[in-house]
């Protein structure tokens, strides 16, 4: 199985009022939470992560991928291109609110080996972690690890994704909030 990133020039970040097939993505790694009146499924997936949030009858869906992948246009709520730096919020039905922000930085070698070998110490040990085969002349692959916190009324994702071939780390923080 062909487990390399595309390039970190691809990538969006989008966030959707619907439900989205899993199929749709090469999952490596998943994770289940229920908390309170939200339930969510988080991934880490070939390009980035997905976030499957619910509460009632409201679902919100977060996406870290390429702008290659075919994703529907129904009920896409915000979409942006990962570069510089991001911040977004929305209010949706019932008071729920959802805050996000993302950033690329690309960094020096020796910057981004050093983010990397403290990235798998910590990822191991806590959190969604998956080693991404190497994808070419470097010899090692990229990481993606997820952090997860619940509280009774919201969701906290941490996300940190690594490209290795252009020494590039994808951040982003969202909260999903009730209210």
């Amino acid at each position: 199985m062909i487990s390399a990133r595309p390039s970190v020039t691809d990538l969006v970040f989008r966030l959707y009022g619907r439900s989205l097939h899993p199929e749709l993505f090469q999952r490596y790694a998943v994770r289940y939470v229920e908390r309170g009146n939200f339930k969510a499924e988080i991934a880490i997936t070939g390009s980035g992560h997905t976030v499957a949030w619910n509460s009632g009858s409201l679902t919100l869906v977060e996406v870290a991928t390429s702008d290659q992948q075919p994703l529907p246009k129904k009920r896409r709520l915000l979409s942006h291109p990962i570069q510089g730096e991001r911040t977004d919020s929305l209010e949706c039905a019932n008071g729920v609110c959802y805050e996000t922000s993302f950033q690329l930085e690309r960094v020096r070698p020796d910057v981004f080996w050093t983010f990397q070998q403290e990235l798998s110490a910590d990822g191991i040990s806590q959190g969604l972690f998956h080693r991404f085969a190497s994808g070419g002349r470097l010899g090692v692959g990229a990481i993606s690890w997820v952090n997860v916190e619940t509280r009774t009324s919201s969701l906290l994702i941490q996300a940190f994704h690594t490209f290795p071939q252009e020494f590039a780390i994808v951040k982003s923080q969202s909260i999903f909030q009730l209210p």
